[in-house]
């Protein structure tokens, strides 16, 4: 006989199989730390023992994750290494700190490659992996963004998803795409793609200028494990700031260099959401909210986003329109505030945080709203 339970609002009997999220299920059940938020230090993470992954660990839900996607926290003691892992659904690790190497069995070739702090890299679908800590001092500390939470509520099979054989050769890329080599492709006129698997370094990977979305602004999107699942890194040089915009929810923004902060706004609300950040804090802006990134020190600020749906392979009508109306105005139907159109408060804010950090404002030949 099916379990049931009684509704504390109404007199309705309902089975205890309704309305399961086979994702969050399987989240409780690994018994580890689920940390939920607008924005999280990942530096400062509690992991608790990860027995799937021998290894110490963390879940983070962020408030606009959306229904796709997922952040894992993990720790490789000092001159340790992860269980072997294998699982149907795209991961991709940044190093948030340490060093070490991967190894990774694809269709009975062996990669290994080397990875340290800043490092990006993408575990094609489905491969056999391990981690490996190579410092004898010092844990490592690596972020994982997955669509676990899509694949999981897809197929609700443990078996299937992490004992599967199927096997994606094509994922692999090129010889060289896990030593650091990759080819760019201009996807629309003036923007490009680097196809990789392995970015040694996001915070020194060269960027192209992308004005549009703000002021001296530069941007390098990737396509990493030919896969769904989009990154993209861009900077705000000292003394500027992005432009408002929303898009759906499932975006992970995490700061890999700089500091500042970030609003967060619904249209009509009368005031802010304000998030401050430095390296390792992470961001999700719910759905349709506008949000602004604003560099506040002294050096350039750039961040790393993460989402569900690549330029590739866009995966939903929804995020297909993102990127291609990102930097269109919404006044023309795109998703963008124009720095001219912004609310007069916004301008001023940031001119009095750049003065409580000695920070000299490169804004003056931009058509700002509120400029005194």
């Amino acid at each position: 006989m099916t379990d049931t339970i009684m509704v504390t609002d109404s007199s309705q009997v309902i089975a205890r199989n309704f309305l399961r999220d086979p994702y969050l299920e399987w989240a409780a059940n690994e018994n580890v730390n689920i940390l939920e938020g607008y924005a999280i230090d990942l530096n400062q993470v509690e992991t608790a023992a990860w027995a799937r992954l021998d290894a110490r660990g963390a879940i983070v839900h962020l408030t606009g994750r959306g229904d796709f996607m997922s952040m894992f926290v993990l720790d490789i003691p000092t001159g340790g290494k992860t269980s072997p892992q294998r699982h149907l659904y795209e991961e991709l690790i940044y190093v948030l700190r340490g060093y070490g190497s991967t190894k990774i069995e694809i269709d009975g070739t062996v990669e290994t490659f080397e990875w340290g702090a800043n490092s990006l890299f993408a575990l094609p679908l489905n491969v056999t992996y391990q981690h490996f800590n190579a410092s004898g001092t010092q844990p490592a500390r690596l972020i994982s963004v997955n669509n676990l939470p899509a694949v999981m509520n897809m197929f609700y099979d443990d078996a299937f998803i992490f004992e599967n054989n199927a096997v994606f050769p094509g994922r692999a890329g090129k010889e060289n795409y896990f030593r650091g080599a990759g080819e760019m492709c201009e996807t629309q006129k003036g923007r490009f793609m680097w196809e990789t698997n392995f970015v040694p370094d996001i915070t020194e990977f060269e960027l192209k200028a992308w004005d549009r979305r703000g002021a001296a602004s530069s941007n390098m999107r990737f396509c990493l494990g030919d896969g769904i699942m989009h990154a993209h890194t861009s900077e705000m040089p000292v003394g500027t700031y992005k432009k408002g915009h929303r898009h759906g929810p499932d975006f992970h923004v995490l700061t890999v260099k700089g500091n500042g902060y970030s609003l967060f706004w619904h249209e009509g609300d009368a005031d802010y959401i304000r998030i401050d950040w430095r390296p390792g804090v992470v961001l999700a802006p719910v759905d349709q909210v506008f949000h602004q990134h604003f560099n506040t020190s002294s050096t350039p600020a750039r961040y790393l986003a993460t989402a569900m749906g690549s330029l590739r392979y866009p995966f939903t009508a929804q995020k297909r329109q993102v990127f291609l109306g990102v930097d269109q105005s919404v006044s023309s139907g795109g998703c963008q505030i124009e720095y001219e159109a912004q609310d007069i408060r916004i301008h001023q804010l940031f001119l009095d945080e750049l003065a409580k950090n000695g920070v000299t404002s490169r804004m003056e030949k931009y058509p700002v709203s509120g400029r005194t």
